[in-house]
């Protein structure tokens, strides 16, 4: 599956600093993760930090499918509205996976220090607005469920957006928040994986696993074998491939980003911003001073059909851009499409499809895929060790 139109900005900016080997023999090891995006890069971290022996493989480039895509907004806030959730999945689940994510955003921050790259990460507040009087109430009563929950929020009236240059009538304020450069801190993780021990293959395609006495084993394009105790899959929207039930909607995402401001308009210099349209639009900035936009969702129906979109989502983008921050002249420099999927709850899922196979899924779906694949860093060990968590039985298969 093309998972990216080809001209994505982060890998233009960060470049391709590591390379990597592809397989040229039979291997053995304890554990394969199949998937060298962030979520790949993320679960080894948590592997290899347990002292177990990994090896690391993708068809691609280290972090060039949908990573490569991505705007990286760091929320707590899921696709799924919290008050919406709870009707969905219950309030423990709901209120937890809310939980969940804002410890997920400081969690990815200590990791970040800890193997010190320098990927952009700094802390925003998310301005969740509305743009027509109709969907205050829907917006109202968001912002009660999360006080009610212990989130801390902020009410905004019109006034207040209008003094931040944003054109809507209102909004909830949320303290924690990021962005960061994914592109750059997945292949900073996978470096540092890598000499802790890690043995990494890019351009290796998986074509077949087989599951026999216990072990698993992954046969290639090339024709070699990788035996493993068990395989962590880590292939986000290219998993519909290989999982037999129906557990997400495909969709195409468009984005835009200007060209580099001299001076960061007062709106973006400590927020990130999404709305309540369906599908939503969202905005953020990067360090050099570029402006991010991104939506005009569509359903997935190929890559070719979703590439040839791009023109037409691109003014799209700009329109609505001018409408939402009037005082502020976006020069468009680089556009970009992408695939993304919609699980039913905008929950991601994780462990085991069949429990007769060593095979796992670490799959963060939505707007949250990062800080989802940061929470299944905290339950793959019980997952690969058959224990009991909470988190694999929240975002479980067949739910």
């Amino acid at each position: 599956m093309k998972l990216r139109s080809s001209e994505t900005f982060w890998p233009l900016k960060s470049a391709m600093k590591y390379s990597y080997p592809s397989i040229n023999a039979d291997l053995k090891t304890e554990i394969l993760i199949i998937g060298g995006g962030i979520t790949g890069a993320l679960i080894a971290y948590q592997l290899i930090s347990e002292g177990k022996k990994v090896i690391l493989v993708d068809k691609r480039d280290i972090a060039n499918g949908s990573t490569a895509a991505s705007t990286a907004l760091l929320q707590y806030e899921i696709d799924v509205p919290l008050h919406e959730l709870i009707k969905l999945r219950g309030l423990e689940c709901a209120v937890d996976s809310y939980t969940n994510g804002k410890k997920a955003v400081f969690d990815l921050r200590t990791i970040i220090d800890t193997i010190k790259s320098d990927c952009e990460f700094e802390f925003k507040k998310s301005i969740y607005y509305c743009s027509l009087k109709k969907d205050i109430p829907f917006l109202r009563n968001e912002y009660k469920c999360r006080k009610e929950h212990g989130f801390d929020v902020n009410w905004l009236e019109r006034w207040h957006l209008e003094k931040m240059g944003l054109n809507a009538i209102a909004a909830i304020e949320s303290k924690t928040a990021a962005v960061m450069d994914p592109f750059k801190l997945a292949n900073d993780l996978v470096h540092y994986c890598k000499k802790k021990g890690m043995l990494v293959y890019d351009r290796t395609d998986i074509t077949s696993i087989q599951n026999q006495k216990g072990k698993a084993i992954a046969h290639t394009e090339s024709k070699f074998t990788i035996t493993a105790d068990h395989i962590i899959h880590c292939t986000g929207y290219e998993s519909t491939e290989t999982i037999g039930e129906k557990i997400v909607d495909l969709k195409s995402t468009f984005v835009i980003a200007s060209e580099s401001l001299e001076v960061l308009p007062t709106a973006f210099k400590n927020a990130i911003f999404w709305d309540t349209s369906s599908p939503y639009l969202y905005f953020r900035v990067t360090r050099d001073n570029r402006i991010i936009m991104g939506g005009g969702d569509e359903e997935f129906k190929d890559a070719a059909k979703r590439d040839k979109l791009l023109p037409k989502k691109e003014q799209y983008l700009l329109r609505h851009f001018k409408r939402k921050f009037p005082n502020i002249d976006f020069k468009l420099d680089y556009s970009w499409a992408g695939t993304f999927g919609e699980t039913k709850d905008g929950l991601p899922y994780f462990g085991k499809p069949d429990p007769n196979k060593n095979e796992h899924y670490v799959l963060g779906f939505g707007g949250n895929g990062i800080t989802f694949s940061v929470i299944g860093m905290n339950s793959i060990l019980d997952s690969i060790n058959g224990k009991k968590n909470q988190d694999l039985e929240y975002y479980r298969f067949g739910r």
